[in-house]
């Protein structure tokens, strides 16, 4: 792995991911699947994000999601696809990002040169990027690019996102964490969100979440106060690391200029997304790029 492009590659997607996420966290996919009686929040995540699936059941999703609870799911699907079907819900998705993203900022931000650039970026990543062993992935990247600047973008994000998330779970796997085991630990080393924001939405509970704590501190990777010991703390990062590997070829492809370029104007359309008050304060800290100054690239 080139020594700087790792955290460099990791940096950028965090960016890319918040764009995808803003979907999730505005009105406009509830609003667009109420009319077909999906009104859940969950279940419009679902809709939304299993989509690209097909008509699938709660194993296949819960096999590709990896940290949500099997009967949360199953209590969703397949009925959901009863109500909106897959392709419905993809277009309902992108309807929603549309609205998001324009409320959120600006119309004319939609078409000016810094989102062409991040477009023209990101789609040249896509092209580093492989299906094999990335289900999730695979299945958005069988969908079209939109031709709107702003959706393009958002679009590739979501492939992105998907090619690291899978990435991620197999890290995972290879740990020997399941679900919840990863979420307890991303949670206790302090890079993820808090447990309120994950645990219910995911369907886990209580009993479950200290379940999955003892089990970390038989392993020794977490202590009696809910903190990660140094083996935990090793764990985590060796985690992300091994995610970096996995996921470097879409970076390596566009280079370290391009995925400098790209975290800095990703990294802007963040910031106003944030200032614009999309998400909720209590994950709004996770979401916000770091205070730094622009990145340089060195001569050659």
């Amino acid at each position: 792995m080139t020594p700087s492009l790792g955290p460099a590659a990791r940096q950028c997607q965090k960016a890319l991911n918040t764009l995808h996420s803003t979907v999730y966290f505005s009105p406009d996919l509830g609003g667009e699947l109420a009319g077909r009686g999906v009104d859940d929040p969950m279940a419009c995540y679902l809709a939304g994000r299993a989509a690209a699936l097909g008509r699938v059941g709660p194993g296949v999703v819960t096999a590709v999601f990896h940290n949500f609870r099997y009967d949360m799911i199953a209590g969703h699907l397949p009925a959901l696809w009863d109500r909106v079907a897959p392709d419905q819900a993809l277009a309902a998705r992108l309807r929603a990002a549309d609205a998001t993203l324009r409320r959120a900022l600006g119309a004319e931000a939609l078409t000016a040169r810094p989102m062409r650039d991040a477009a023209r970026l990101a789609l040249r990543a896509v092209e580093g990027c492989g299906r094999p062993g990335r289900p999730l992935y695979a299945a958005h990247a069988d969908q079209p690019v939109p031709e709107a600047p702003h959706l393009a973008l958002w679009h590739v994000a979501t492939l992105l996102r998907e090619h690291r998330g899978d990435s991620h779970v197999g890290a995972l796997s290879a740990a020997g964490l399941d679900g919840i085991e990863a979420l307890v630990s991303h949670c206790a080393s302090g890079e993820g969100m808090s447990r309120e924001a994950v645990m219910g939405p995911r369907g886990w509970t209580k009993e479950d979440w200290d379940a999955a704590e003892e089990r970390l501190r038989e392993r020794g990777l977490m202590a009696a106060d809910g903190t990660l010991t140094p083996r935990g703390v090793r764990l985590r990062q060796d985690l992300e690391e091994e995610t970096d590997r996995r996921d470097l070829d879409p970076y390596r492809h566009l280079g370290e200029a391009g995925v400098a370029e790209l975290t800095d104007l990703a990294e802007e359309f963040v910031r106003n997304v944030v200032a614009s008050g999309l998400f909720p304060p209590d994950v709004e800290a996770f979401f916000l790029p770091p205070n730094r100054g622009p990145h340089t690239t060195p001569h050659t």
